[in-house]
């Protein structure tokens, strides 16, 4: 199983409407084999984390689902309040 951790760096006062609008997203990404595997909203640094992992070969899922006429439309109309981005692949930890 590959998984990405995603950190995005969010304009003050608009957290609230990407949280509204990212299960439009969550959906698409399901449509393409990919489970969203926890999602937070850290209102105290303006900040969305949420992590994604797929079973197969991620790289190659991410390039179709990139180009997916479902993920454009999942975007369209949608200005993001995204001002950076943090992403890295991770390994799990046995505690």
């Amino acid at each position: 199983m590959a998984t990405q951790l995603r950190r995005y760096e969010v304009a003050e006062g608009q957290l609230d409407r990407l949280v509204e609008w990212f299960p439009t997203i969550v959906a698409v990404r399901e449509q393409y084999g990919f489970t969203v595997d926890f999602a937070f909203a850290d209102r105290e640094n303006n900040q969305f984390v949420w992590c994604v992992s797929h079973p197969g070969d991620y790289e190659a899922a991410l390039a179709v689902y990139d180009k997916s006429p479902e993920r454009a439309a999942a975007f369209e109309g949608f200005e993001s309040p995204v001002t950076g981005m943090h992403v890295a692949m991770v390994d799990p930890v046995d505690l």
